[in-house]
């Protein structure tokens, strides 16, 4: 208060201002890269279907791997042009990456099937034979 009256305005309004929007950036891109590819994943009786968006990756340089419960997409988007000297703006990530996500049974590597669309891949990881539940048929005495 007694700022506003010697000075007419918050002298530090400015500085509060600018290191909010640091925080802010700082706050955004951790969380970006932590979050890249974005995936969706479900579950059904017979295993789990993920779908991850990959715009820029192409399908040689992507890798699938499965292991027990667990999934790893790794692989690496380029940049599409070599005559960028400097950006106005770069909000897309570029470079590796790697993503593992625990899934909740064990899935048949064998019978995994995966497909790349429009910068969409698809995976259908089948639930492990040893892994689904059995119905155990109850006998009366």
């Amino acid at each position: 208060m007694v700022t506003r009256m010697l000075y007419g305005a918050d002298p530090f309004r400015d500085m509060r201002r600018l290191q909010n929007e640091l925080t802010r950036m700082a706050e955004r891109g951790t969380a970006r890269a932590a979050e890249f590819p974005t995936v969706n994943a479900y579950a059904n009786q017979d295993g789990v279907v993920i779908t991850a968006e990959l715009p820029g990756v192409k399908s040689e340089d992507l890798e699938v791997s499965v292991h027990r419960d667990a999934v790893t997409l790794s692989g690496e988007r380029r940049t599409d042009t070599d005559e960028a000297k400097g950006y106005h703006r770069r909000e897309r990530r570029q470079g590796r990456f790697v993503r593992t996500l625990s899934l909740p049974f064990m899935v048949d590597p064998n019978g995994v099937e995966a497909a790349m669309n429009n910068g969409v891949l698809r995976l259908e990881l089948p639930r492990a034979e040893g892994d689904k539940p059995r119905r155990i048929k109850v006998k009366a005495r």
